[in-house]
């Protein structure tokens, strides 16, 4: 492990909750909760104003609604975080070549490999730094941790939040880790955790005290063996600039049950194709095909097919989905449905196309046309469903705004701008021919080019730590 805490992990807060409020000024301060709205869907992120009602991320949306029922229920913009995440990137690039990405709001960085930092005082100056300038390019707010290892770094983050900076001094880390709960180090989930709280092992230290052996003849060699290497604060993992992908996946939860066997295949046609298109947007092929049915009763089946060679070919991932589907009992229902791709490659072995059925070629429109489309609701439906609540609009005479909520034919819009005071709230039909949808706004304004770039965003300052910070909130 190093000696200085040049490893630093950055945490965005709240990532797309925050993104909500600071694109909607009515929401600032507010609870607002962005998931999935149907009656399935989960929570993928709650502002810190829901979460002190105790909504959480993976919480059933229902659960939340009657936890928070005055918040603001949002469907995700992953193209607008996406945008955001790319800005952030960007910035912790500058300052190494070791940016280890591990979603669209949380990377880990190797300063020293870049020269960022070689010592706690220029870890600490690079940190402060990376905080003002994530503010200043993006509007939004993120927590850093600096230590002599990843595991540490990460656990300085979750320290740090919200909005803050947590610096672990070397030598520091065995008293830091020793209370704290053994939930803390990576690879212990719920399952695990409770499995040491039955061994009398709830802390850090008392993993320390029970020792290697005993770890070992409660968790298994690999496993037993890694934890209490971390335990001891030993993490010697680098930071890897390319994390490579191991699967590519797509799956859909749906409102309803599906008892038709017929839909089922629709759906899992339909889905292996969109994982095709994801596959191919990567550059990759694979050589596993694999089937995830969640059935009516939750109980989760996957099944999987391994080819000759790495594919690509949607008609030969169509068809190897279709025998893992024969191979299911649906009759109770289905509420999930997943088709993925793994044992991926950079090329494809063109001669696979032969097992599929019929094991003739197809043309990329022709391929499209084979495949049948998902049944479509009525006419009137779709406009109705297009409104989804926190998409942006705009109206002819209005301007910029975002769905509020729609139904019964009605639309409701409250026009605002990130740069505007709160907004006015209108109801509309949803056939309006005057509102469609719009692309997201910036969050900071750009300046016009000689003035110094992006406009500076001033914001009040998080904690500031070194050594162990207050408890930890998820981001």
């Amino acid at each position: 492990m190093r000696n200085a805490p040049t490893i630093l992990h950055l945490d965005m807060d709240a990532f797309f909750a925050q993104a909500e409020q600071a694109s909607k000024p009515s929401l600032r301060g507010k609870a607002v909760v962005v998931g999935g709205l149907g009656p399935r869907g989960v929570v993928a992120t709650a502002s810190y104003e829901a979460r002190v009602f105790g909504v959480h991320s993976a919480m059933p949306m229902a659960q939340a609604r009657r936890l928070a029922p005055n918040a603001a229920y949002l469907t995700p913009r992953f193209t607008f975080y996406r945008a955001i995440s790319d800005q952030v990137m960007a910035l912790l690039r500058a300052l190494s070549p070791l940016v280890e990405p591990l979603s669209l709001d949380e990377a880990f960085v190797d300063l020293e490999a870049g020269g960022a930092a070689w010592d706690s005082d220029s870890a600490r100056l690079t940190g402060v730094r990376l905080r003002t300038d994530i503010r200043a390019v993006t509007g939004l707010t993120g927590s850093v941790g600096l230590a002599a290892s990843k595991m540490l770094a990460k656990i300085a983050s979750e320290q740090a939040k919200p909005n803050g900076l947590v610096l672990i001094e070397p030598g520091t880390e065995r008293a830091l880790l020793g209370p704290l709960s053994v939930r803390t180090l990576p690879g212990v989930g719920p399952a695990t955790g409770d499995h040491l709280r039955r061994a009398g092992i709830t802390t850090i230290d008392e993993i320390v005290e029970a020792g290697e052996d005993e770890l070992v003849r409660l968790l298994g060699k690999a496993h037993g063996h890694g934890l209490y290497a971390m335990a001891l604060a030993r993490d010697e993992r680098p930071v890897v600039a390319e994390r490579e992908t191991k699967s590519v996946s797509v799956e859909d939860t749906y409102d309803v049950d599906i008892h038709d066997r017929l839909r089922v295949g629709l759906e899992v046609q339909r889905l292996a194709d969109r994982c095709v298109r994801r596959l191919r947007g990567a550059g990759l092929s694979g050589r596993t095909i694999v089937l995830k049915v969640r059935r009516y009763d939750f109980s989760t089946l996957t099944r999987s097919e391994t080819l000759r060679g790495p594919t690509d070919d949607p008609a030969v991932v169509r068809e190897a989905a279709a025998r893992l589907l024969d191979s299911v009992d649906t009759t109770g229902g289905v509420r999930l449905l997943g088709v993925g791709v793994s044992g991926l490659a950079d090329y494809t072995q063109e001669d696979l196309f032969a097992q599929a059925a019929g094991e003739q070629t197809l043309g990329s429109e022709e391929e499209a046309a084979a495949v049948p489309e998902e049944p479509r609701p009525a006419a009137s439906a779709p406009a109705e469903r297009s409104w989804r609540p926190g998409h942006d609009v705009r109206h002819a005479s209005l301007g910029h705004g975002w769905v509020q909520g729609s139904g019964l034919g009605r639309v409701t819009v409250r026009f605002e701008t990130p740069d505007s005071e709160p907004g006015r709230v209108r109801t509309f039909r949803v056939d309006d021919p005057d509102l469609e949808p719009a692309d997201p706004l910036p969050l900071v304004p750009v300046r016009p080019s000689g003035e110094g770039g992006a406009a500076r965003v001033d914001g009040g300052a998080g904690p500031e730590q070194t050594g162990v910070g207050s408890e930890a909130v998820g981001g």
